[in-house]
């Protein structure tokens, strides 16, 4: 079955749950899903969606939609789009940020994300994942995750004393490391956030 078929069939199950909605506000809400599928058949998103997916289904870090080495980099990017990519994540210097912008589009700015620091909790919940490789140096490992055949969507592998996450965005063709350690940053705004909610 193509993407197209599934799209069909999810706006055919879609329809049918809207025919037996209860209130005028479900009925809004299933066709709101309804033209959100349209859209993207429309729009020539179909296999884009159909990566997003099975991207999701593997587990593999949060999808990104664009990599820039500097923010000034971005930031020129964000504002020469017609349309701004509201809360689509995007890499600066390997680092996730939100964008972000007023309804009208007038305003539009960039937030730091721990979308990766969430994504490697998840997977070390259990325990830490195996090391695939070990290296010395960044360097040493950037040379050998860049030169992979095989485009793997993600690796765990050590440098030095550290775990990092090696991870590919095949929809943006960009190779990127990310040390374990973003963790504790997430860690530590838990527990400030613990904090203030305790001293209300």
């Amino acid at each position: 079955m193509t993407i197209f078929d599934r799209i069909l069939e999810a706006q055919e199950l879609l329809g049918k749950s809207r025919e037996h909605a209860q209130s005028p506000e479900e009925k809004e809400l299933f066709l709101l899903a309804i033209d959100a599928l349209w859209f993207v058949w429309q729009n020539g998103q179909a296999y884009e969606v159909e990566r997003y997916r099975s991207d999701v289904e593997s587990k593999t870090p949060p999808w990104v939609i664009a990599s820039f080495n500097t923010r000034d980099e971005a930031e020129v990017w964000i504002r020469e789009r017609p349309l701004s990519p509201d809360l689509a994540l995007l890499l600066i210097a390997d680092d996730y940020h939100v964008v972000l912008s007023s309804r009208d589009g007038e305003r539009r700015g960039l937030v730091p994300d721990l979308a990766i620091a969430i994504h490697i909790e998840e997977m070390t919940r259990n325990g830490l994942p195996p090391v695939v490789a070990t290296f010395n140096t960044r360097d040493e490992a950037e040379a050998w995750w860049g030169a992979q055949a095989e485009h793997l969507a993600q690796a765990v592998i050590q440098i030095g004393s550290e775990r990092f996450l090696a991870a590919f965005y095949a929809n943006i063709q960009h190779r990127a490391l990310f040390p374990f350690s973003v963790v504790e940053r997430l860690h530590a705004i838990r527990r400030r956030r613990e904090q203030k909610e305790a001293g209300e």
